[in-house]
């Protein structure tokens, strides 16, 4: 008893009073004390802290390091990891020596060949609209050929390459699974040949360049030369329309000073035309042509810039003719 006749409690029993063994972790045999609070009638004046958890012992961390280096112990993973490990070598081998190059120069790259292998080649190309153009240069400026595969070839890319090409005016490239690629174009249409400063280029109906002459196919469309020819070609093929049965023996059409043109000749006879009322001055020469067959002369030019007149001037040789013939009229007469 104490000094105020109250009963001593032994410590022990007072702590065992106060807490309790609760299991902090499920399933498991160890215990952690766990405060009982007492209920009373006056709240306490602060709650008590929460216990942290405990931290994941150096025991725990070293078992399952142990265990990781087991799975690797297993019969077979070590056979496998050397595999890999030759595969590897192999590969970096391979291509360092270029032979990755010399695969994807001759079979395409490694995702063309996978997909090809898995059914979606370019078997089959179908090409509409051409007509000057032959499959082949179309597909060599689209750059399509048995290396690629369908899913991964750029159709933008393959119709911006095509209309690099200077015959194309307009293409569409469609993709058609699992194997088929459709190709339609729509070809400029070159309506003659325009000479400038001594290069010949193609030209489409408007005056528009399309390309430099380099095939021969060409060389029957009508000849326009000088600057600013290729502007006035409607102007020049009307011309032609009105010269009838001669449109086939006019070579060339020359635009002089910007404004006017001379004509030549397949047999090398200068036309030369007025800046007003060209057209009527072809119909003159027609009719010349049939009365006098005055194209089949030894002309060098027939001018008909100045109206209701023709001039015509001599070859060399035809003149040197006439010289000669005219000669021997005048001695007679001098000497009469």
């Amino acid at each position: 008893m104490d000094g105020g006749r109250r009963i001593l409690r032994s410590l022990k029993e007072s702590f065992a009073a106060r807490h309790s063994l609760v299991p902090i972790v499920p399933g498991e045999s160890s215990y952690a004390l766990a405060a009982v609070v007492a209920v009373t009638s006056v709240p306490s004046a602060s709650a008590p802290a929460a216990v942290a958890p405990r931290a994941p012992s150096r025991k725990r961390r070293g078992g399952r390091l142990l265990s990781r280096l087991a799975l690797l112990g297993r019969p077979g993973v070590g056979s496998l990891a050397t595999i890999a490990l030759f595969v590897f070598v192999g590969a970096a081998g391979f291509i360092e020596n270029g032979g990755y190059t010399d695969l994807v120069a001759r079979e395409g790259e490694l995702y063309d060949i996978a997909a090809r292998v898995a059914g979606f080649p370019i078997s089959a190309v179908t090409i509409t609209g051409q007509s000057r153009l032959s499959e082949r240069e179309l597909l060599d400026a689209a750059g399509v050929g048995l290396r690629n595969s369908l899913p991964f070839l750029d159709a933008t890319a393959v119709r911006d390459r095509l209309m690099q090409v200077p015959l194309v005016k307009s293409a569409r490239v469609m993709k058609l699974y699992p194997s088929r690629l459709v190709i339609a174009i729509e070809e400029r249409q070159p309506s003659a040949l325009w000479q400038r400063d001594g290069r010949v280029a193609v030209i489409s109906e408007d005056g528009v360049p399309i390309d430099e002459l380099r095939d021969q196919r060409y060389l029957g469309l009508p000849f326009v030369v000088g600057e600013g020819a290729q502007k006035r070609l409607p102007e020049f093929l009307m011309l032609m329309t009105k010269a009838g049965d001669l449109s086939h023996r006019i070579k060339a059409g020359v635009l002089v000073a910007g404004r006017r043109w001379n004509f030549e000749m397949t047999n090398g006879v200068t036309v030369k035309l007025p800046e007003i009322g060209p057209a009527e001055a072809l119909e003159t020469l027609a009719r010349l042509q049939r009365e006098a067959r005055i194209l089949d002369k030894d002309v060098m030019f027939v001018d008909l810039r100045i109206p209701d007149r023709v001039s015509v001037r001599l070859t060399e040789e035809a003149a040197a003719t006439r010289e000669a013939q005219t000669a021997p009229r005048k001695s007679s007469k001098s000497g009469g």
